[in-house]
């Protein structure tokens, strides 16, 4: 079964996260990344922009109407998310457990409902 991990973040946090310890959380996270890619568990791994480089998409008169935002009511947004492929929820849960970030931050875990092909 397929689950999204996604981690919250704001860039308040990230600026506050000092500049000599950027390149070991990178390295971490590029193990792991490397660790559950090799095991075929971890489909893909995204780190998305700050929200201000964010967009709001919608159609008007069946042209897109695009507008800044979102305009959060939260202080976080996703920072990034992954896509696993696992046996078990347990298993999944073993993987978020696992991310370089989770000791610090929680790891936000669901099943993916229903997946249509892209190559259709």
């Amino acid at each position: 079964m397929k689950y999204v991990a996604m981690i919250y973040g704001n860039q308040a946090k990230w600026d506050s996260f000092p500049a000599e310890a950027w390149p070991e959380a990178i390295a971490k996270q590029e193990r792991f990344n490397k660790k559950y890619q090799e095991t075929g568990e971890l489909l893909g791994a995204y780190g998305l922009a700050d929200a201000a480089n964010a967009r709001l998409v919608r159609r008007k008169d069946g042209a897109p109407a695009v507008t800044d935002g979102p305009y959060l009511e939260a202080k976080e947004y996703i920072a990034s998310f992954y896509l696993l492929d696992c046996e078990s929820q347990e298993r999944a849960q073993q993987i978020a457990a696992d991310m370089p970030f989770a000791d610090v931050e929680p790891v936000e875990l669901w099943p993916v409902l229903h997946e249509s092909a892209a190559d259709v």
